[in-house]
């Protein structure tokens, strides 16, 4: 057994929840577990089994609006890692993502063992190296470093994503079960089906008998008011992420985009419809291990950019998905 161990994914709400599976792997092994995350992603870190600590710190090689780095910066970011006083740590990062930045302050900490997946020649800041072919699911990526760290999941563990449960009472909220949850909003614009066609879908779903739910931060307020009209119930910025993650538990299925609450929806077993632009992979990043259908053209002329705003004008690969498409996939999912 591991005295402490650091687990480390510090970008998005949405990829630390898919680290879920290796973080479960690693407390089956391990006295404790701290897990590191950034500002993004924190609140996702504390709804994870397994997880005994959350430490939230900004890291200006993985934000997307990195703060200027700095000695003195990287010297309180150094002192956070020494009072973790992990004795191995597990750096978990997308594809795209340097963990060696991180794994030079973790080697100036003191720990002892550090596992990362780097195609970079990592000199002595790794002791575990692990690379990984092909293009599985991000759960599946991340739980093969843990194994190759020697966390291996236990007997029992299906290794899909999950939250801590019991999650909250949102009855107040949403009333009696049998309600499909529309989530409009979007980490990014390119990965946003249009507004005209989500409220459109609020209308078409009620149609098709469900009650409609309509969910966002307190930053999408203007859009979701829009999108649930006179037919949806507007929770935007009513919930946390415990009370989100409970909506989405009593919802029969999830109409999303590619972002947070997509994998929230997987990690409390409800199913998705996913409305998913193809500027990354839907095979890396797809609602992982529930029921789920994928709409949009994954062949787009956008296809793995990881751009941010749409390069293509009007935004086909998911203009041109059409609310009874999402009805029809609902029906598909719910069945």
């Amino acid at each position: 057994m591991t005295r402490r161990a650091l687990i480390v994914r510090q970008d998005n709400l949405g990829d630390v929840l898919l680290a879920g599976p290796a973080v479960r792997a690693v407390a089956a092994h391990a006295e404790s577990v701290v897990m590191l995350a950034g500002p993004r992603g924190a609140a996702a870190a504390e709804l994870l089994p397994g997880v005994d600590e959350v430490v939230t710190r900004c890291a200006p090689w993985i934000d997307p609006e990195p703060p200027p780095v700095t000695e003195a910066s990287m010297c309180e970011f150094l002192d956070v890692l020494r009072k973790i006083d992990a004795d191995e740590a597990v750096v978990l990062t997308s594809f795209h993502q340097s963990a060696l930045p991180l794994a030079l302050l973790l080697r100036m900490a003191g720990v002892e063992r550090i596992a990362a997946i780097s195609e970079d020649y990592p000199g002595s800041l790794l002791d575990v190296r692990h690379r990984v072919d092909g293009d599985p699911p991000e759960p599946e990526r991340a739980l093969s470093l843990a194994r190759a760290a020697g966390f291996a999941l236990p007997d029992g563990d299906d290794g899909k994503l999950a939250v801590r449960r019991p999650l909250p009472d949102v009855s107040d909220l949403v009333g009696e079960p049998g309600y499909v949850v529309l989530h409009p909003a979007a980490s990014v614009p390119a990965r946003q089906w249009p507004m005209f066609r989500s409220r459109a879908a609020v209308v078409e779903l009620a149609a098709a008998g469900w009650r409609v739910v309509v969910t966002g931060a307190p930053a999408d307020r203007e859009l979701t008011a829009h999108v649930a009209g006179h037919v949806g119930a507007d929770l935007s910025g009513r919930t946390d992420l415990p009370e989100l993650a409970a909506v989405l538990d009593g919802a029969d299925a999830v109409v999303v985009p590619n972002t947070g609450p997509a994998h929230l929806a997987a990690a409390v077993g409800t199913p998705v419809v996913s409305l998913f632009a193809p500027v990354v992979s839907a095979a890396r990043w797809a609602p992982y291990g529930v029921r789920r259908a994928v709409l949009g053209e994954q062949l787009a002329a956008c296809r793995d950019t990881r751009a941010r705003t749409c390069p293509v004008p009007g935004h086909p690969c998911l203009t041109l998905v059409t609310p009874e498409e999402v009805v029809d996939a609902v029906r598909e999912v719910t069945a």
